[in-house]
């Protein structure tokens, strides 16, 4: 399962790093992420603020779960 976590704060690292670790996920992405997120080879930042943007970057990558 691929999952995407929207946010840039702390919080939304803990959560990605854990999601992470569950064998069910194949892929985390934060959007737009942090400096944080971005040194875990784990976890992907994606540069997209735009809602629209987003929201279609999911579908094409099918994401199964959102994190907000």
């Amino acid at each position: 399962m691929k999952v995407l976590v929207i946010g840039g704060g702390g919080r939304e690292h803990a959560l990605a790093w854990k999601l992470a670790q569950s064998p069910k996920v194949q892929a985390v992405f934060v959007a737009p992420g942090n400096g944080g997120t971005a040194l875990d080879a784990r976890l992907g930042n994606i540069a997209i603020t735009d809602v629209k943007a987003l929201r279609e970057w999911a579908q094409v990558e099918k994401i199964a779960l959102t994190v907000v």
